[in-house]
């Protein structure tokens, strides 16, 4: 891995050809950048890149030094995550987060922060906490690159850019490697151009599309390593304790990969897939005691508790609002305007919520159960039969949830209290990803069941969101309009309740059935 030198901070440098962007005052609202990246060897030309066929213009070519310097933990947990921070001299500093490849595309949200060279700006780190935690962000590659620029655009429309970039690595004063590559980048309605650019660079010289960054390449082998807590791979024959291990690591990392996107913005999908890892963790430290040390796990699944609620604070409103908004185009015209305020009241609550769920993520707290649940990702405190066969041990470890949910199940009855559905859903839950974590290991069997016992907790989770609806309306009913509104709300949530209520039958028996179940008494 590059280290910092003797006169790593002797730049920025000024003088002509620099950029000059001028640095906001404050966190710029984030954006998405949509680029393809080639590789090119020393001697590749940039081709005329007028598309006359398509109506496409160079407008404009530019040429520039850039000098970048990229910040991370000793161990790299940025890079291995996929995200990115930088700073460059005179443009100031950028966060990418990981974002996704397709076809040789690489999309990524990126946010700008302005700041002095040296210091980290503090909504950069405060976002970054959840990988970094109690690490430190330093210097840990520094590149010099000859840009050359060219704007592509029709009838004054910018469609794409396109940059030829040589890169030097340094290493304080020295030149550790080059490396050259052309990036494409898209704007608006410059998709459609976009094979031919490709096809006109190709036959320049240039590679295939690779969409590995340029801080990835300039650190090497160690950057592209799996994140940490990356669930490990299973071999033919696996025990019981990798088996376990892979599954703490696969929720823990459904945590730790939605953790940005909450310090951000909040974002609902990343709020609940946050919870929805929390809940896996502690269900398995549950059904997989036997094989854990005991006070470690217990322990481990008390903190998680109180994570979990308070992921839950957030989940519950978002998905209130939007059972709610789906109505509100089914009320009278008359009544729309007062079903509006309830949702907007509601809103304003998870708004509310969200901030002090940000406030808890930043806390030491939080940052410390997050210490935890890496180590419990990358090394579980193990127990037990964990060293025997997982084909041996895990069945019955399946089989008990399993066991507890057919016994609530078949305590139902068609008049069953609200309490005992929801109180069989999470059983069903339980029993789903218990099935989940050893199908790895158990095989389509496992899957199977899963899937079946997924379609069972569905049935009963709409019914459970049904009547947490209809009680918050009946709290929040209020007078006059706003009353009756509520009160048509809370109508149509207890009609599809007793849909639900209907439905659950069916699904059941499609469960309940020797053939399905076999697996867990293999």
């Amino acid at each position: 891995m590059l280290t910092p030198t003797a006169g790593w901070w002797s730049w920025p440098p000024s003088g002509p050809g620099w950029p000059r962007t001028r640095l906001a005052e404050a966190e710029r609202e984030p954006s998405s950048e949509r680029e393809v990246k080639l590789s090119a060897a020393p001697g590749f030309n940039l081709p005329d890149l007028n598309l006359a066929t398509e109506g496409v213009t160079a407008a404009s070519e530019q040429e520039a030094r850039l000098e970048t310097a990229y910040w991370d933990t000793a161990d790299l947990r940025l890079a291995r995550w996929g995200v990115s921070l930088r700073y460059r001299a005179r443009a100031g500093w950028t966060l990418k987060l990981a974002g996704s490849a397709s076809d040789g595309m690489l999309v990524r949200p990126e946010l700008h922060f302005s700041g002095p060279a040296r210091t980290v700006p503090r909504r950069a780190l405060d976002l970054l906490q959840g990988y970094v935690r109690s690490g430190q962000l330093q210097p840990v590659a520094r590149l010099s690159t000859w840009r050359r620029r060219v704007l592509l655009e029709r009838a004054g429309q910018r469609l794409a850019e396109v940059v030829d970039d040589e890169v030097s690595v340094l290493e304080g004063r020295r030149v550790a490697a080059r490396f050259r590559e052309v990036e494409v980048e898209l704007f608006p309605g410059g998709d459609e151009i976009l094979p031919s650019l490709l096809a006109s660079l190709r036959t320049a010289g240039a590679g295939e599309p690779d969409p590995t960054p340029k801080h990835v390449r300039a650190l090497g082998p160690a950057a592209q390593r799996p994140p940490e807590a990356a669930p490990p791979q299973l071999g033919r024959e696996p025990t019981a304790g990798e088996v376990v291990r892979r599954a703490l690591a696969e929720a823990v990392t459904l945590v730790l990969s939605h953790d940005l996107g909450i310090r951000l913005a909040g974002r609902p999908e990343d709020v609940h897939q946050a919870r929805v890892g929390t809940r896996r963790l502690r269900s398995h430290l549950r059904t997989f005691r036997p094989l854990l040390d005991r006070d470690w796990a217990d322990a481990l699944r008390d903190e998680l508790a109180w994570a979990a609620d308070e992921l839950g604070a957030v989940r519950d409103q978002e998905v209130l609002l939007d059972r709610l908004q789906g109505h509100l185009a089914l009320l009278p015209a008359e009544d729309r305007k007062a079903g509006k305020y309830i949702c907007a009241r509601l809103a304003a609550a998870a708004d509310e919520s969200r901030t002090a769920l940000r406030a808890t993520l930043a806390g030491k707290r939080y940052a410390d159960l997050l210490e935890r649940l890496v180590a419990a990702a990358e090394s579980p405190l193990l127990a037990g039969q964990h060293e025997s066969p997982a084909l041996k041990v895990l069945p019955a470890l399946a089989l008990k949830p399993w066991v507890e949910l057919r016994a609530g199940m078949r305590n139902l009855q068609a008049e069953s209290p609200n309490e005992d559905l929801h109180a069989c859903r999470i059983l069903a839950k339980r029993a789903r990803y218990a099935a989940e974590a050893v199908a790895p290991a158990m095989g389509p069997a496992a899957e199977r069941f899963a899937r079946a016992v997924s379609a069972l907790q569905t049935v009963l989770g709409e019914h459970q969101d049904c009547v947490t609806a209809s009680r918050w309306l009946r709290r929040q009913a209020g007078a006059g309009r706003r009353a009756f509104a509520a009160g048509e709300l809370a109508a149509r949530e207890l009609a599809e309740a007793e849909k639900a209520r209907a439905a659950w039958p069916k699904v059941w028996r499609r469960l309940d059935r020797p053939k399905l179940r076999a697996w867990l008494k293999a």
